[in-house]
């Protein structure tokens, strides 16, 4: 066994995590090449829907190796160069790659370009019951916030920043 198999020996994978990780660098890689889904589900051998597309990019629905394999050669990717790209993302997070946040303070906040994730902070406010709750998000999730509301990460950050002050 190499030392790099040794290291993770023991290591718990969180499904959702992966997931996460993976459809978000299925997503890099067809806006990479200048994709829409739309495009790249003409190009695959299966029918896929663009529903089903969407929900591997985002995470919520686990993606088969037949599909993930047939998903990468359609963007003339090798799926285990992919599944690279995952790995390191997941396991080489140092504890120092995470933000605390507040989620009252996000949810009181009125950016305009922050209301998806001040949409998400009440919902998650609600669904504890607790006034108060603070989160941890991973560079993946931020990725995936930015994303939604439209920024790239650093700026995200940036103005996540001003909201905890």
């Amino acid at each position: 066994m190499n030392s790099a198999l040794r290291a993770l020996t023991g290591v718990r994978i969180d499904p959702m995590t992966y997931q996460r990780v993976l459809g978000d660098e299925l997503r890099k890689l067809r806006k990479q090449r200048g994709w829409t889904r739309k495009v790249l589900q003409g190009k695959l051998q299966t029918e896929v829907s663009l529903q089903t597309l969407a929900t591997y990019e985002l995470g919520t629905r686990q993606c088969s190796v037949v599909r993930l394999a047939e998903i990468c050669l359609a963007m003339d990717a090798l799926p285990h160069d992919v599944l690279a790209k995952v790995h390191g993302r997941i396991f080489s997070d140092s504890p120092g790659e995470h933000v605390r946040l507040d989620l009252a303070r996000v949810a009181e906040d009125t950016q305009p370009d922050l209301l998806p994730l001040r949409r998400w902070a009440r919902d998650r406010l609600r669904a504890t019951g607790a006034r108060n709750a603070e989160v941890q998000l991973d560079l993946p999730a931020l990725e995936q916030m930015a994303e939604l509301c439209g920024l790239d990460t650093v700026e995200l950050l940036s103005r996540l920043r001003g909201v905890m002050r």
